[in-house]
């Protein structure tokens, strides 16, 4: 039979029957085993192979052998070559996986350079210690330069002279002092008596009205009590306690602590609104103190007493506090008594001028802190303190933080105790009278 009779039939029987591929004498089957049995075909060489080693291939199907072309020898080939490359694989699989395990047993841990002895990751590894190398001493040569130029600049800063800053700082001081008292003689002569009000009213109804103790004093009021008083008629009248009795009367007590009953550790609102009992311990409020020390030039007189029963006083010839939005600031005059002048202690240590600070409002000159917190009152602080009136109370001695009543021009209050106690007062009182009152 001639090829081109028997390829519609080769495709009908292969499709319908099992396939069973014979090669030499050894035979791979590819078959469907439901059709074994019912067309058992046959593919197999016959005839003389070629030098090349192409061998003719016949399908028989019983009773029926067709001869076949020379190409379908190639079959066989490509089976046995997929098998070489399925082998080789295989093997190359195992290499890897043995090669692997090699090297995690050989790795450096902590490194991640692979297994010592290959050369090239260790070369890496001390071209990047170089690299590191190189630019740490480029930083080094940068920080020195830095330096450098730092030195410099300290020793421009130094050849300014900080003297002059301090000295601009105090001439701007003296220029806001007399500028707050140029304002509050004015605001107190606008306060009174208006040519236009005396003009309107043919009749004037003189009205009673006193602005501090000693207007008091003057209508013969001489028990040392609370009394109303209304240093500016622009805001509510208020009550004080005055001293009637001390250097001739006329006082209007500002502050006073007698025995530690009211907390002093408080914070701007409280010393701003005033707090205590007027009968006993309180401050009297920083609002309250700028009216009165606005409506008359006033003078300050400082009582203290120490446990051993021993009173002295200061005497200041000017007293003045700002209003809040000059956060309180405090003016003080000369002075006079035998307690010492330890509101104006030195060069550093100076709470005139100075604004009022409290434990939650730092307005004091120390860089690294808050006065008012270190030591647990509301006062004008310098930077920090060389009195401190609204300390915390102790009934004797104490050890710590110096944050009691204070006042460093006491005798002994700054020598060194060999217990490392600190000196404390029994009582303390500030107190303020207008300057041109005589008793």
């Amino acid at each position: 039979m001639k090829l081109p009779d028997w390829c519609w039939l080769s495709s009908a029987v292969l499709a319908a029957c099992g396939l069973v591929v014979v090669a030499n004498n050894e035979t791979e089957e590819i078959r469907d085993g439901r059709a074994k049995d019912a067309c058992p075909a046959m593919l197999e060489s016959r005839g003389k192979c070629s030098s090349a080693g192409e061998c003719p291939f016949q399908v028989t199907l019983p009773p029926l052998a067709i001869q076949l072309p020379q190409e379908f020898g190639r079959i066989e080939e490509v089976f046995k070559e997929v098998q070489t490359l399925k082998e080789i694989v295989d093997s190359l699989k195992k290499s890897c996986q043995d090669c692997k395990l090699q090297a995690d047993d050989h790795r450096d841990p902590g490194h991640g350079l692979g297994s010592p002895g290959t050369g090239a990751p260790g070369e890496a590894g001390d071209n990047r210690v170089e690299e590191l190398e190189n630019e740490v001493s480029k930083l080094s040569s940068e920080l020195k330069t830095a330096k450098e130029e730092l030195d410099m600049l300290q020793g421009r800063l130094e050849k300014l002279n900080l003297v002059n800053m301090n000295n601009i700082e105090t001439y701007v001081d003296s220029k806001v002092a007399n500028l707050t008292s140029v304002v509050n003689s004015l605001d107190g002569k606008c306060s009174s008596k208006c040519p236009s009000q005396e003009l309107i009213q043919s009749q004037p109804v003189q009205h009673l009205i006193y602005k501090d103790c000693s207007d008091y004093y003057v209508i013969g009021k001489r028990s040392s009590e609370t009394y109303r008083v209304t240093p500016d008629p622009k805001n509510r009248s208020f009550e004080v306690f005055c001293d009637m009795e001390t250097m001739g009367g006329g006082w209007t007590v500002l502050q006073a602590r007698l025995d530690g009953s009211t907390n002093f550790t408080r914070t701007w609102e409280d010393y701003k609104a005033g707090f205590g009992n007027l009968r006993r311990e309180f401050w009297l409020g920083n609002d309250k103190i700028h009216l009165l020390t606005k409506s008359k030039e006033m003078i300050l007189r400082v009582d203290l007493e120490d446990f051993n029963g021993v009173k002295l006083y200061a005497l200041y010839d000017q007293f003045y506090v700002a209003n809040e939005f000059l956060k309180y600031r405090l003016h003080i005059g000369n002075y006079n008594g035998t307690a010492g002048d330890a509101l104006r202690f030195n060069k550093h240590y100076n709470h005139d001028l100075k604004f009022f600070t409290t434990p939650d409002r730092d307005n004091d000159r120390y860089p690294s802190g808050n006065c008012g917190h270190y030591y647990s009152s509301g006062w004008w602080f310098d930077a920090c303190l060389s009195a401190n009136l609204n300390g915390k109370y102790y009934h004797q001695k104490y050890k710590g933080v110096r944050n009691g009543i204070f006042w460093g021009t006491w005798p002994g209050m700054n020598e060194a105790q060999p217990t490392g106690y600190k000196s404390s007062f029994k009582e303390a009182k500030m107190m303020i009278r207008p300057k041109h009152f005589k008793p």
